[in-house]
């Protein structure tokens, strides 16, 4: 529990130094930060966590856990975006805040199915550069 408060900090300070120009953005990062932008407005669970070695990923009314291998990370994440409309997804903010460290910041506007009503949510995205590819580690949404 502690080690994922400690993560969630840490994660927050890094996107507020990436808010800050603290760093240099690698365009290979830019490229995984449209491809996963596009993926998730495409509800392409498996394409957005391809090449990931497992990935942490914390949503709303979901229990965390720690991180989970690709074929879990796509049925948990095609289990939360069915049902909904997706409206827009736009990049916030895309840094590589250390070598090898990347975040990316995701505003995602949608309706529920049935509704009208629009909702936002902000998903909090980390890479790590593992050989020559850029690949998701870390997803968070938050409302």
């Amino acid at each position: 529990m502690i080690r994922a408060r400690q993560a969630a900090i840490l994660a927050g300070l890094a996107l507020l130094g990436a808010k800050s120009g603290a760093a240099q953005t690698a365009p290979e990062l830019n490229a995984a930060a449209e491809s996963a932008r596009s993926a998730w407005f495409r509800h392409d669970a498996a394409a957005l966590v391809q090449g990931s070695p497992g990935v942490v990923v914390r949503l709303p009314g979901v229990e965390p856990s720690g991180a989970l291998g690709r074929a879990q990370a796509v049925a948990l994440l095609r289990n939360y975006l069915e049902g909904a409309e997706e409206l827009a997804t736009g990049l916030v903010a895309v840094r590589e805040v250390e070598t090898g460290r990347g975040y990316v910041e995701l505003e995602r506007r949608y309706r529920v199915g049935g509704t009208q009503q629009v909702r936002r949510e902000t998903l909090l995205l980390s890479f790590r550069l593992l050989a020559d590819r850029w690949a998701l580690v870390e997803l968070r949404v938050s409302g």
